[in-house]
């Protein structure tokens, strides 16, 4: 498709792994495929109805003669298929996937299916018959798929092709890998000759049914499905690297102290400081170092909650054993009161109310956590509006429970408050010009002191 006001290239490929580095090219690309799909068949494939919305990518490529233009693609099947005309096709190699799970083998494993509820309907004594036929079943299932896997076939800019389970080896590759956009946008740019540019991916159609997806905005790959994928497919162009965040310099007089006696202390955390170390060797810096080197003869593990990398405000900390074994307890108890204030994207409805929405970690895109109803964990925030101004609302947050990220969910879902908070990079939403910090502020700790008996109450003005 050619390319609406094409503008400069960028000289390396920008990382698909952070939503705020889409290049302008490719906003333009997605917001002229947005419109088609406003105007034309989107209408046509249920996109609107509740769990039906899907991601859709643009890469915008350029031919061997200079002309510049956007391919397009879908997760994915879309309209009960795996191809349509104009779109990027599947990476798979239809030839040895159809080899592999024919009408032969679809009548195999419902006759399977059908055996069982026989054995089912006639359970007297056939327990380990029913047990014997599930056990031949999976595994006919994990054979199947592992065949399935190696028909998805990867090139990279230097031509070199990898399956599937080769750049997911030794784990298992997780469902859905390779069935998304991007590689299967890269695939298409490879196969014709084109080279890739500039990437973007959005969501289009009803909020997805965990509500961390949104019409119209833009989401990086997401790691645990993609980051081995694409890593591979981008050797060979000169690219950026997916973000390490955490790693940004913190000026060395942080964290500021805001309470401190011989037994804790209460530490203003800045956004952009891990609270403990991260993974990676470059992800060391963080409020335990800090206070380690600071205070080298506390015997306990010093701080005994966490705030989000985003996330600014107060942490507690003890200096000895005895000390964060009971703050650990008041937390355990729910003994120490906290309170957040935030910025929200959008006006909320009422002016106080609770949101509880269970809350897991979404295993394919992790540190992201998504409403699951079934396997979620019991998630409960409080909430007040403070002040209401054009397009957004500050709000003081209570949380009940201390999930991941509950604060930014229940902000974010469309069950919650339904309006993210500013400058959340994970559950926001994205401008062109969006470089600003979350705007979430951990202003109020109380609990009572475990040594003394007193009452501590500390706070931390907001600083936006």
């Amino acid at each position: 498709m050619p390319l609406p006001d094409a503008g400069e290239p960028p000289s390396r490929f920008p990382t698909p792994f952070d939503r705020t580095a889409v290049h302008p090219m490719a906003r333009r690309a997605a917001a002229a495929l947005m419109d088609a799909l406003q105007a034309g068949p989107g209408r046509g494939w249920g996109l609107e109805a509740p769990g039906h919305g899907k991601m859709f990518g643009v890469l915008v490529v350029e031919a061997p003669d200079g002309t510049i233009g956007y391919l397009r693609a879908f997760s994915g099947m879309l309209g009960g298929g795996w191809e349509l005309p104009g779109w990027a096709p599947p990476t798979f190699d239809r030839e040895l996937r159809d080899a592999v799970w024919g009408p032969g083998e679809e009548a195999e494993m419902l006759a399977l299916a059908a055996r069982r509820q026989a054995l089912v309907a006639d359970a007297a004594g056939m327990h380990a018959a029913i047990r014997a036929l599930d056990a031949s079943r999976a595994e006919r299932s994990r054979e199947l798929l592992r065949q399935i896997q190696t028909s998805y076939r990867f090139a990279n800019a230097r031509g070199e092709v990898r399956t599937l389970r080769e750049l997911f080896a030794p784990a298992e590759p997780p469902a859905g890998a390779g069935d998304c956009a991007a590689p299967k946008l890269l695939a298409q740019a490879y196969r014709l000759g084109l080279r890739p540019l500039a990437m973007a991916e959005f969501w289009w159609g009803a909020p997805a049914p965990t509500g961390d997806r949104r019409q119209g905005v833009f989401y990086a790959a997401c790691r645990g499905k993609c980051l081995p994928i694409l890593a591979h497919m981008l050797e060979g162009l000169p690219a950026d690297p997916p973000p390490l965040f955490g790693s940004a310099a913190i000026d060395p007089s942080e964290p500021q102290v805001r309470y401190e006696d011989a037994h804790l202390l209460v530490v203003h955390k800045p956004s952009g400081l891990l609270t403990v170390p991260g993974r990676s060797a470059a992800l060391q810096d963080c409020v335990v170092s800090r206070l380690r080197a600071r205070y080298p003869e506390a015997t306990g593990p010093l701080v005994v909650h966490r705030l989000d990398l985003d996330t600014s405000g107060l942490v507690l900390a003890a200096k000895d054993l005895a000390t964060a074994k009971a703050l650990q307890r008041l937390f355990s108890l729910r003994q120490v009161a906290k309170r957040y204030v935030a910025r929200l994207d959008g006006e909320v409805r009422g002016d106080h109310g609770h949101v509880t929405l269970p809350l897991r970690v979404d295993v394919d895109d992790r540190p992201r956590n998504i409403h699951d109803p079934v396997h979620g964990k019991p998630a409960h925030t409080e909430w007040q509006v403070l002040a209401r101004g054009p397009g957004g609302t500050r709000v003081a947050l209570v949380p009940h429970t201390g999930r991941s990220h509950q604060l930014r969910v229940h902000a974010a879902h469309p069950q919650g408050l339904d309006a993210p908070i500013v400058g959340d990079r994970l559950y926001g939403r994205t401008a062109p010009e969006d470089d600003e910090r979350l705007l979430l502020h951990a202003e109020r700790l109380a609990f009572v002191h475990p040594v003394t008996g007193v009452e501590v109450v500390v706070e931390d003005p907001a600083p936006f």
